[in-house]
């Protein structure tokens, strides 16, 4: 599984899609419908705010296990 810093990295890429400005983490926090200490806390502590992630990857039609795990191709 992967760790929350990792996460943010693919919100960002995919957040990269629909703007063609850089993607900051007040950006991200704001999709996730976190504040931006909440965000910051929980990308310190390397925690994974679930709830919120799931909660994007349903709104956006993501597939959320491309999201929390790394998956090879076979």
């Amino acid at each position: 599984m992967r760790d929350f810093r990792t996460i943010i990295s693919i919100l960002k890429e995919y957040m990269k899609k629909e703007k063609t400005q850089k993607i900051f983490d007040k950006d991200v926090a704001e999709s996730l419908a976190m504040s931006q200490s909440r965000f910051a806390t929980s990308k310190r502590r390397n925690t994974t705010p679930y709830e919120e992630i799931l909660s994007f990857c349903d709104k956006k039609k993501l597939c959320c296990s491309e999201i929390f795990f790394e998956r090879t191709k076979e």
